[in-house]
């Protein structure tokens, strides 16, 4: 037994003096793609969920430094105006708004919708960008499983109350921020919220899937519209969004060199917003700010408008 812990703590020395060696090229190599678009957006106007902190907010400082009106939809609003503020010191002159809107709500959904319709009269940049990870079962205020209610349902519904000002104001983007995580979901239909048996890492699984089937049949419903849509994975980034993972928590600390900063996990969010090169491509998924791998089920048409149908009849609307 004593020689069986020698050689495991050998081995464990052994990988972290490698790592330690390694440590400059593992994060050179972590931190992704960078979007290079120099492309200025004065006269625009950008909406991110989720902008308070983490790669929404890089996000919001990106598209604030290239001129755009941006709009901070954020649930905790004093965290957003602090990241308002920080973009506002760091950006000078930079136009950012901070609006209230609780994805796990559908009646703060549509009163965000109202008022923000009330009140700007274009937007040209949605970016679907909150998201929770790996939480306790919980349901929202409707009565959704929250990973798939937030991920998924709470952006569907916000996407298709501002689909006609996306549509009055085109050219213009959707960028749905899913992630890798995709590939190991399956859409539960027969028990979509969880009720018969509930694993957090499967349903965040299957919201960043939902995203992925929502992204291919948005774009191909807006076919012809001058409004595209994509889905990016940021790949994995230290953020808030583990909080709920005590495993991996544990573990990026240990490998920290294997994360992304913020501002990294946000440029193929900005890349699919900006760069020139994409204004005709709908319906593509995107990762280090180029074409990324989509997993079978994720190109599946016809699960693609079963969930449509499904998602409208839960949200009690009809988009045609």
């Amino acid at each position: 037994m004593m020689l069986m812990l020698g050689v495991i703590a050998a081995g464990l020395g052994v990988v972290a003096l490698i790592l330690r060696l390694f440590s400059s090229q593992i994060r050179k190599y972590a931190a992704g793609g960078v979007c290079r678009s120099t492309a200025r957006l004065d006269g625009k106007v950008a909406l991110i969920t989720g902008a308070n902190s983490g790669i929404g907010k890089e996000t919001a400082l990106d598209l604030a430094s290239r001129g755009a009106r941006v709009i901070l939809a954020c649930r905790d609003v004093e965290k957003g105006e602090g990241a308002a503020t920080e973009i506002r010191t760091r950006v000078g002159g930079a136009k950012v708004e901070v609006r209230e809107l609780d994805l796990a709500d559908t009646c703060s959904i549509r009163a965000f919708a109202q008022r923000f319709l009330r009140e700007v009269d274009h937007l040209h940049i949605l970016v679907n960008n909150a998201g929770i990870m790996m939480c306790p079962y919980m349901k929202t205020v409707d009565g959704f499983e929250m990973h798939i209610g937030v991920n998924h349902q709470g952006h569907f519904l916000l996407t298709y109350l501002l689909i006609g000002l996306l549509k009055r104001s085109a050219p213009s983007r959707i960028v749905v921020v899913s992630s890798l995580a995709h590939n190991f979901g399956w859409i539960r239909f027969h028990d979509l919220h969880s009720q018969g048996s509930y694993n957090s890492g499967l349903a965040y699984c299957q919201s960043k899937l939902a995203n992925v089937l929502f992204t291919r049949e948005l774009a191909r419903r807006l076919h012809g519209s001058n409004v595209t849509v994509n889905s990016v994975h940021p790949g994995t980034v230290r953020s808030e969004l583990m909080r709920h993972s005590t495993a991996m928590s544990l573990l990026f600390a240990v490998f920290p060199m294997f994360l992304k900063t913020p501002k990294e996990g946000a440029q193929t969010s900005v890349y699919c917003a900006v760069a020139e090169e994409l204004q005709a491509i709908s319906g593509k998924h995107f990762s280090d700010c180029a074409p990324a791998f989509v997993a079978p089920q994720g190109r599946n048409e016809e699960t693609a408008r079963t969930l449509w149908d499904v998602s409208c009849e839960l949200l009690g609307i009809e988009w045609d």
